[in-house]
């Protein structure tokens, strides 16, 4: 099998020293060239092709914003975001995978000495993406709450019936999630999410999403009762969310082992559910790579719990809601456009389920 043909774009020597030194322990990728500033990259793509590319978001002539965005419309293909951990660097790379970069990985500091461990799963997951060349400006256009609110009050409608909505979901996550929840009225199920993306990504990202849907949205905290009209979403690289049934459904946070290679792990949360809801639950497997969550979603199942797994067609990477559907975990597939609305259906109170 031939190796995954990697480009590196940073602008610092020692940075670009440091990434194709940590891809390079992989037999599977192949470091073809390295580009200090957008300019050099534009001539490294057209002399070397390569498969995937990680892409500094700060670099002199051309930040990397501006070019990621020229290359998603003119010759897309899977790109790392490579961002410091600092809230500007985490806001702009959230961004950037707006834009069409397949992941994102923070620097190495002082606090996250190893943070370029799982850079070469994070680029072999980027290689199997499903990259379309973007045709309009839908994503390069700044989005408010305002802009959604018609969206939301056509859900004007929508009554919960008090169940719980657990998503997962890994490469390819931030778009899926954003095309889910821009569809959510205020009064939405409460739900959780557990995503494959590493601190502090994960607090610009709730905070992005709070901006694009009538629901609250931000990262979970320990003891946080689960109510209506509010989206928790996993603390990225710290724990494991989890929803415990101490006399209310509440928020869990727990510093584990790694389960399946993560943490936070969708199947830590789903196994949860599974245990605390049941049948008052439905749960979603979205795009990423690898198995995560398939165990804890055929839980979800066997329990009472309705489940909806991404489809091929628009899955990023069709890794994690394959091996859901193949082990009987997947009651139902869907095309990401109809996954919001699925969702709403199968927790609405008009409905008259059980």
């Amino acid at each position: 099998m031939k190796p995954i043909r990697v480009l590196v774009v940073d602008d610092s020597a020692t940075m670009r020293g440091l990434i194709s030194a940590a891809l390079s322990r992989d037999a599977e990728i192949a470091v073809v060239g390295q580009a200090s500033d957008a300019l050099e990259a534009r001539e490294a793509i057209k002399a070397l092709n390569p498969d995937v590319m990680t892409l500094d978001v700060e670099m002199p002539k051309m930040d990397g914003l501006e070019f990621l965005d020229k290359v998603m419309r003119l010759r897309p293909f899977p790109v790392v975001m490579v961002s410091s951990l600092t809230a500007r660097g985490a806001s702009a790379t959230i961004r950037a995978m707006e834009l069409g970069a397949v992941d994102c990985v923070g620097k190495p500091s002082i606090e996250h000495p190893d943070s370029f461990d799982d850079l070469p799963d994070r680029v072999k997951a980027a290689a199997a993406a499903r990259l379309h060349k973007r045709a309009d400006d839908r994503a390069a256009r700044p989005h408010s709450r305002a802009d959604d609110r018609s969206a939301c009050e056509s859900a004007s409608s929508y009554h919960p019936d008090g169940r719980v909505v657990a998503i997962g979901a890994s490469t390819g996550g931030v778009e899926a999630l954003i095309a889910i929840l821009t569809g959510y009225p205020t009064n939405c199920p409460p739900t959780v999410i557990t995503l494959h993306m590493p601190t502090p990504f994960t607090k610009s990202f709730a905070r992005r999403l709070d901006g694009l849907t009538g629901a609250r949205v931000g990262e979970a905290e320990d003891g946080a009762p689960l109510e209506v009209g509010r989206v928790y979403l996993a603390p990225g690289s710290a724990t494991h969310l989890e929803v415990s049934s101490s006399g209310h459904w509440r928020c869990r946070l727990q510093r584990d082992d790694l389960v399946n290679g993560h943490r936070p792990s969708v199947d830590v949360l789903f196994a949860s559910v599974a245990r605390s809801c049941g049948p008052r639950a439905v749960g979603v497997i979205l795009t990423g790579m690898g198995r995560d969550g398939a165990a804890g979603l055929l839980a979800m199942r066997r329990s009472g719990a309705r489940t909806i797994g991404q489809n091929e067609a628009t899955s990023v990477v069709y890794g994690m809601p394959k091996v859901a559907f193949e082990c009987g975990a997947v009651e139902k597939q869907a095309p990401l456009s109809g996954i919001g609305m699925e969702i709403l259906s199968l927790t609405s109170a008009s409905k008259g389920k059980s």
